[in-house]
């Protein structure tokens, strides 16, 4: 089943490990055959692994980039998703870390990412809430 990329004009995407960019104007690209894709807005930089859960996305990405490579990126993955699985008790978020371990063992890199990106969407949540319980300026008093 072919894959449809509508692209933004100037919209980079990495297709097997390549980095691509659209021209000026809005486009569309059709993938005949399997192929890995990530558009500008799913990759992840190395800088940007600042939290758990990106601890866990960024290796699966590099799976997905660098099928070839997944068995040194899978460690550090198994590892990520162990230390953040000890520490969650939400039943929904253990489950989607389980579907992510799933996909990672069949080489279902992407639907494993997804997953991964709902637990990034949790934390986020969970630190923004953090973040707004705490009070605007701490006396030194």
């Amino acid at each position: 089943m072919p894959l449809k990329l509508s692209l933004k004009p100037g919209e980079k995407f990495v297709l097997n490990g390549a980095v691509v960019q659209n021209g000026d104007r809005r486009g569309t690209l059709i993938l005949q055959n399997k192929a890995s894709v990530l558009r500008e807005k799913d990759i992840m930089q190395q800088a940007e692994v600042t939290t758990p859960s990106r601890r866990i996305y960024f290796p699966v990405m590099m799976m997905y980039l660098d099928e070839s490579s997944a068995q040194q990126y899978y460690d550090e993955f198994v590892l990520r998703l162990s230390e953040f699985m000890a520490v969650i008790e939400n039943p929904s978020v253990l489950a989607d870390c389980v579907g992510i371990s799933k996909h990672v063992l069949a080489r279902e890199y992407y639907k494993g990412l997804m997953l991964a990106r709902k637990l990034m969407e949790y934390e986020d949540e969970r630190l923004a809430n953090v973040a707004a319980g705490l009070p605007k300026s701490v006396s030194a008093g």
